[in-house]
């Protein structure tokens, strides 16, 4: 389909095969911006809860949630500048329906309580900055 479409002919083109293609490309887009976001409120939680673990093991444990924070982010901006249209994702809303899934995974991983709400901002997960 894509080369009918370069070559403009468009009349050949399965168009309800293209918008499921469509469809199903924003869906594996939104997916992948709403997991590094998930990642990085996960790696925020061990980072704010987890204390004693970052004193035991700072200097292999900690650094590995720091680079997994900056490569998250680094994908949050490939994502958003390739596509736009998923700012719309980029709300109190979806921070939310989020962070549900992310403190799953740090209590899963840590064994400890984490907030019922979301502690963090869509500032803090694109900006706050972390120190070894």
């Amino acid at each position: 389909m894509a080369n009918l479409l370069a070559a403009g002919r468009f009349s050949e083109l399965d168009i309800e095969n293209l918008v499921e293609e469509v469809r199903d490309l924003s869906k594996r887009e939104r997916d992948s911006l709403l997991s590094s976001i998930r990642l990085i409120i996960h790696h925020l939680l061990q980072w704010d809860y987890q204390p004693q673990l970052r004193c035991q093991r700072q200097a292999s444990r900690t650094r590995s949630w720091l680079v997994t924070v900056q490569r998250e982010r680094s994908n949050m901006a490939d994502y958003l500048t390739d596509s736009p249209s998923l700012k719309i994702y980029m709300t109190d809303e979806y921070l939310g329906k989020i962070y549900k899934k992310a403190k799953l995974d740090a209590i899963a991983e840590t064994g400890l309580d984490m907030p019922d709400v979301c502690p963090y901002t869509f500032g803090d997960v694109v900006n706050r900055n972390l120190k070894i």
